[in-house]
């Protein structure tokens, strides 16, 4: 995934003079060398810009994602999942669309999504349980108010850094679920969001247990809707404070 994610910026680069990127790879207290893997591989390719954030404590995925985005230094800042799931060069459709809506005060977020694969076989063949708990968890985001959004959970999302940074300076929510947070204060805040379709493709080895996560997510969302519901959790506007600013 590494190798496809440096080998697409570096054609943009060498194309176009005026871009520029860096990498962050956020490793969320693992124990299975990923620090070291990224920086031996910026050891030996001291032409990418490559950040590696190692947490001395797990903070779950969406902790991580929070603090490598407020880490970040770009005009547009992507959060992308490491499995390579995605296809990395999507990014130039997401950006694309993401340029046709940003607003005055310079909001935007672009949306991966696999919603189009959503009668393929792969999908239509999973088993009953796992397709009762996907619809039921969309009946839920319906009664949240995220109603224009199919697919809230694909990890490829795109945001303007003004976007990025104000929806992230105040998330709470550090488990699966945290997606979910990112689009309700990005509704909040009235930015604008464009879902993208994207080529993905599915990757062994995932760490979520059906029933167990199922769960998980259930009580974390009525977390999220209990918190703000009853004014717990506080929203600041950290763009009309001045405390954000364009790179």
């Amino acid at each position: 995934m590494l190798e496809e994610t440096v080998e697409h910026l570096e054609n943009r680069k060498n194309s176009d003079k005026n871009f520029s990127y860096e990498i962050i790879i956020v490793d969320d207290a693992s124990n299975d060398g990923t620090s070291n893997y990224a920086l031996d591989f910026s050891k030996s390719n001291k032409n990418v810009e490559l950040k590696v954030l190692t947490l001395e404590k797990n903070r779950k995925k969406g902790g991580a994602v929070t603090q490598g985005i407020l880490c970040a230094s770009g005009k547009y800042i992507l959060f992308v999942d490491a499995d390579g799931a995605t296809k990395f060069s999507d990014l130039d459709c997401l950006e694309r669309e993401l340029n046709k809506i940003i607003s005055k005060e310079g909001y935007g977020v672009a949306v991966g999504s696999r919603a189009h694969l959503v009668k393929t076989e792969a999908v239509v063949k999973r088993s009953f349980i796992r397709n009762f708990l996907m619809h039921s968890f969309h009946k839920v985001l319906y009664i949240l108010g995220i109603r224009t959004i199919k697919d809230t959970q694909c990890g490829f999302k795109l945001f303007t850094r003004k976007a990025a940074l104000n929806i992230f300076n105040n998330m709470h929510v550090e488990g699966w679920i945290f997606d979910i947070e990112v689009l309700l204060l990005a509704k909040y805040f009235n930015m604008p969001i464009v879902e993208v379709s994207v080529t993905w493709h599915e990757v062994d080895g995932s760490k979520v247990s059906l029933i167990k996560d199922s769960i998980k997510m259930a009580i974390d969302l009525s977390i999220i809707r209990l918190n703000y519901f009853l004014g717990i959790w506080k929203i600041k506007d950290y763009n009309s404070l001045g405390k954000i600013k364009n790179e």
